[in-house]
């Protein structure tokens, strides 16, 4: 049973479980996955033939009440559904999915696609995150780090024991010949796919742009949220609104990935994003800040481009050397998607997790 916080959402954590209860359902697994809510995630499971359950008191907000609700609620279903093993997504269903299998007596592991309490050790917050990890962690048999960064924070920090923590990369399923891009097109297309909050840093982006405003290039901003409408002012302040198109959320960003030619991403705060591999896929060229395990994927240099957060001088330097460069922007993204394929798969992905999930319940059948 897989349990995630939001069905009205379809980010990075709702794709990695669509894709893979997918790939183990194909592999002659039963899934069935529980979210809060309704919405375009159900949507896709239901035409994948994945089963699903709306949880209707998991909500994303912290909401005692309800979050209580929601934890006798799951517990019931637990109850009523027996599965072999929980597996929970993102951090409020990370914390009551693993607390109701506690309590319902069947083993649970938690994927974490990002910890709440990466950079702010010392804040009030901080230490609150990691009290509710330390708990739930205890409460559930293992953890799965989507990367290096996260695994090394989680133990350095001792909110989670060496021995119940594992790193498993994600991975993306492949796409036939219409998703690969040509890099090398002129003028140079760039694109950011994430939604507009403010650890996705879209001012950073914004700022490097306006030094380049001379140079041949467009730039598609894919996506949502409440940071849209300052990043459309400060696009028309930095007088780049005639560059950048704001398309919103889209249903069909593997071809909006195919017909760019640079794929940039400003974060200050990551885990392990997908919307890199799904560039990497695609054969572009990647342009990505230091953040989380961003520096597991870009191998600088070779597939890409890296910087540090905030630092919008070092993206401009990066971002001008590829837009004056189109044989440069095919030989890094040629190499990306070569890293895609040897290290990023669903397939891959698929194997460990199911290997892990074996381990935990005891099962000795192979995956």
């Amino acid at each position: 049973m897989y349990i995630i916080t939001r069905a009205d959402d379809l980010g990075g954590a709702q794709a990695h479980v669509r894709d893979l209860a997918t790939a183990l359902q194909q592999r002659g697994e039963e899934v069935i996955v529980l979210a809060g809510g309704k919405g375009v995630f159900f949507e896709q499971l239901k035409v994948l033939n994945v089963a699903c359950l709306p949880v209707k008191n998991l909500v994303h907000p912290i909401r005692p009440l309800k979050d209580i609700s929601a934890l006798m609620e799951i517990k019931k279903l637990l109850r009523d559904i027996a599965p072999d093993l929980v597996a929970t997504h993102s951090n409020k269903a990370g914390l009551l999915g693993r607390l109701a299998a506690k309590m319902s007596g069947i083993p649970a592991v938690h994927t974490s696609h990002g910890f709440l309490f990466g950079g702010g050790e010392k804040q009030l917050s901080g230490r609150f995150y990691r009290l509710m990890e330390k708990i739930a962690a205890a409460a559930g048999e293992m953890v799965i780090a989507v990367s290096q960064s996260e695994y090394h924070l989680a133990t350095q920090l001792k909110v989670i024991p060496p021995n119940k923590i594992t790193v498993i990369h994600n991975g993306i399923a492949g796409l036939g010949e219409p998703g690969r891009a040509k890099p090398q097109r002129e003028p140079a297309r760039i694109i950011m796919v994430s939604r507009f909050a403010k650890p996705k840093d879209h001012q950073t982006l914004l700022e490097a742009l306006a030094g380049l405003k001379d140079l041949p290039w467009s730039l598609q901003l894919v996506g949502d949220g409440h940071g849209r409408v300052q990043a459309e002012m400060q696009a028309r302040q930095f007088g780049l609104e005639d560059k950048i198109e704001f398309t919103g959320t889209r249903s069909d960003v593997n071809d909006l990935l195919a017909a760019a030619s640079i794929f940039v991403l400003s974060s200050r705060r990551e885990g392990f994003p997908i919307s890199i591999l799904e560039a990497m896929r695609a054969g572009l060229p990647v342009v990505a800040s230091r953040a989380g395990g961003v520096a597991e994927a870009v191998a600088d240099g070779d597939t890409g481009y890296l910087f540090e957060p905030g630092d919008s001088a070092g993206l401009r330097s990066h971002l001008e050397e590829l837009i004056l460069n189109p044989a440069l922007r095919e030989e890094l993204g040629r190499a990306g998607r070569q890293r895609y394929l040897e290290q990023f798969t669903l397939e891959k992905m698929a194997a460990e997790t199911l290997k892990t999930y074996y381990t935990v319940t005891g099962q000795t059948a192979a995956p």
